[in-house]
C-alpha cells in the first residue's frame, strides 16, 4: 500500500514537471498553437465524456431530477453540451478581456501570450463547474449553439474563398508558365475529383427502384452550380480563373456528401446504411478534422480577416516618443512594446468560441437525432439540411465575390 502511495507520488509529481516544462517552452510565436492544441483537447474530452459519462451522470440528482431517467443518449449530449459550454465561456471571457488591444505595450499582450498555466487551470475549473449548473442553462446553451454554429460555418466559407482566391493570385502573380501549368494541373484533378465524386453520389444515395427524388436534386443542384461556377468564372466581363471555381466546386460537392451521409440510417435512399458505423465515425473524424484546421488557418488570417474588433494600424495616442534619449538597448525594447500587435486577439478567440458551439453540435448530431440514430453521431434531417444550405451558401458567396465588382466598380473588394 505504501509503494503504491509513492508510486502515485512519483508520477503525479512528473506529470506536474512535464506541464511545467511544456507550458514554459510557449512562447509568443507558439501561443496561437498552444490555444488551438487547448482546442483539440476540448474535442478529446468531449468525446470520451460522451462514451464514459452518462453512467456517472445519471446518478447526480441535479442533473437527474426527472420523474423519469431519460436514455443513454440523453446524457452523452448532456455531457457534450456541458464540455462545450466551458470552453465557449473560457474564449468569449478572453475575447471581451482582449478588445481594443492595439500594441505589444498593452498588459493584455502579455496576458494573451504569457499566464498559461493559470489559463489552463482556469478552462480546467470552467469545465468542470458546468456539471453542477442547471439543466435548463444547458438547455438554453443548446438553442443559441445551432445559431452560433452556423455563423461559424459562415466563417469557414468566407476563410475558404479568402484562401482560395489568395492561392490563384499567387500563382499568377509569378507570371511563369510553370505557375500556369501548375494551376491548369490542380484545376482539372479538382474537377476530375468533383465529377467522379457526383458519380458515386448518385450510386450511393439514388438506390435504383427507389424513388428519391430529394437526393437526385441535391446531387443535381450542386453539379449545376459546379457548371455555373466555371461559365461565370470564365466570362470575359468577369476576368475569374478556373482554379477557385474547382476547389469550390469539389467543397461544394463534399458538402452534399456530407449532407446526404447523415440521412438517418434507416431512410431507403442512404445507401450507407450497410457502413452506418464506419462511415459515421469517419464523417465525425473527417468534420472534426476540419475544424481545428479552419481554427487554425484563422489563427493566422485573423488579422486580416476582422478589422472590426481590433484593427492592427489603429492609430495609437501620442507620438510614442520618449521625452529623454535612451541607450541602444532600451530604445530596442522600446521599440518592441510600440509594435502594433499583428492579428486581431479578441476576433481569434470569437473564432474558438464558435468552433466550441459548432464541434458541440457536430458530435451530438445537433443535438437531435441522437434518439434516431443511437450511438451514430452527426446523423440525422437537421444535420443534412445544415449540410446543404452550406454548400448552397457557399455557391452565393463564390458568385457574389465573382459579379460584386462589376456591380460596384467603385468599390474595392
Amino acid at each position: 500500500m505504501w509503494a503504491a502511495s509513492c508510486l502515485a507520488s512519483c508520477c503525479a509529481a512528473c506529470a506536474c514537471d512535464a506541464c511545467r516544462t511544456v507550458v514554459s517552452g510557449i512562447s509568443r510565436r507558439s501561443a496561437r498553437i498552444a490555444y488551438c492544441g487547448l482546442f483539440a483537447l476540448s474535442l478529446i474530452v468531449s468525446w470520451i465524456l460522451r462514451e464514459v459519462a452518462a453512467p456517472l451522470m445519471e446518478n447526480l440528482p441535479w442533473i437527474n431530477h426527472f420523474h423519469k431517467t431519460p436514455n443513454r443518449e440523453w446524457f452523452e449530449t448532456d455531457a457534450v453540451l456541458r464540455v462545450s459550454l466551458g470552453n465557449f465561456l473560457f474564449f468569449t471571457v478572453l475575447s471581451f478581456l482582449m478588445i481594443g488591444v492595439k500594441n505589444q505595450r498593452d498588459p493584455r499582450d502579455g496576458l494573451h501570450h504569457g499566464g498559461w498555466m493559470m489559463k489552463i487551470i482556469c478552462w480546467f475549473i470552467l469545465v468542470i463547474l458546468m456539471f453542477f449548473v442547471p439543466n435548463e442553462i444547458i438547455s438554453f446553451y443548446e438553442t443559441i449553439s445551432k445559431f452560433g454554429s452556423g455563423l461559424f460555418l459562415l466563417v469557414q466559407v468566407v476563410l475558404l474563398l479568402d484562401f482560395v482566391h489568395g492561392w490563384n493570385d499567387k500563382w499568377v502573380g509569378y507570371d511563369e508558365q510553370f505557375w500556369y501549368v501548375a494551376l491548369f494541373v490542380v484545376s482539372l484533378v479538382c474537377y476530375l475529383a468533383t465529377f467522379g465524386f457526383s458519380g458515386l453520389l448518385f450510386h450511393w444515395f439514388t438506390p435504383s427502384g427507389q424513388d428519391c427524388e430529394l437526393n437526385t436534386f441535391f446531387i443535381v443542384m450542386t453539379l449545376i452550380l459546379v457548371i455555373l461556377f466555371a461559365i461565370v468564372a470564365l466570362h470575359p466581363a468577369v476576368g475569374g480563373s478556373i482554379l477557385p471555381a474547382s476547389v469550390i466546386s469539389l467543397y461544394c460537392t463534399y458538402l452534399c456528401y456530407s449532407g446526404l451521409a447523415s440521412e438517418p440510417r434507416d431512410y431507403k435512399c442512404n445507401g450507407l446504411h450497410n457502413h452506418s458505423k464506419a462511415i459515421s465515425t469517419g464523417t465525425v473524424t473527417v468534420g472534426l478534422l476540419t475544424t481545428v484546421l479552419s481554427v487554425v488557418y484563422s489563427a493566422v488570417r485573423a488579422g486580416s480577416s476582422a478589422t472590426l474588433l481590433s484593427p492592427p494600424n489603429s492609430p495609437r495616442a501620442g507620438s510614442g516618443k520618449p521625452l529623454l534619449p535612451l541607450d541602444k538597448a532600451d530604445e530596442q525594447e522600446e521599440k518592441e512594446k510600440n509594435k502594433p500587435v499583428t492579428y486581431s486577439y479578441a476576433f481569434f478567440h470569437i473564432i474558438f468560441s464558435l468552433a466550441s458551439m459548432y464541434s458541440a453540435m457536430l458530435l451530438t448530431g445537433w443535438s437531435t437525432s441522437v434518439g434516431e440514430s443511437g450511438k451514430l453521431v452527426d446523423v440525422g434531417w437537421p444535420s443534412v439540411w445544415v449540410r446543404i444550405l452550406t454548400g448552397w451558401t457557399t455557391a452565393g458567396l463564390y458568385m457574389w465575390s465573382l459579379v460584386a465588382p462589376i456591380l460596384f466598380p467603385d468599390r474595392e473588394f
